[in-house]
């Protein structure tokens, strides 16, 4: 039997993108593309964290409004 997976961002994951933005900011060899990219994982990070965070984000799409007759 699978072990249940906790809910949440896994905390490795979180700790690799702050480490990669540390390391953005004192690697001055970094292209703007690279910087970019770690800036973006950054973003979606803390917008998934802020999804997790806000219990009723999409319960709007449960709703049963469209459906009258």
């Amino acid at each position: 039997m699978a072990k249940k997976q906790d809910k949440g961002i896994n905390p490795d994951l979180e700790n690799a993108i702050g480490t990669m933005l540390i390391e953005l900011k004192t690697n001055s060899d970094w292209s703007l593309t690279d910087k970019m990219k770690v800036l973006d994982r950054a973003l979606k990070l803390e917008a998934i964290k802020l999804k997790i965070a806000d219990e009723g984000w999409g319960a709007g799409l449960l709703d049963d409004d469209d459906e009258q007759g």
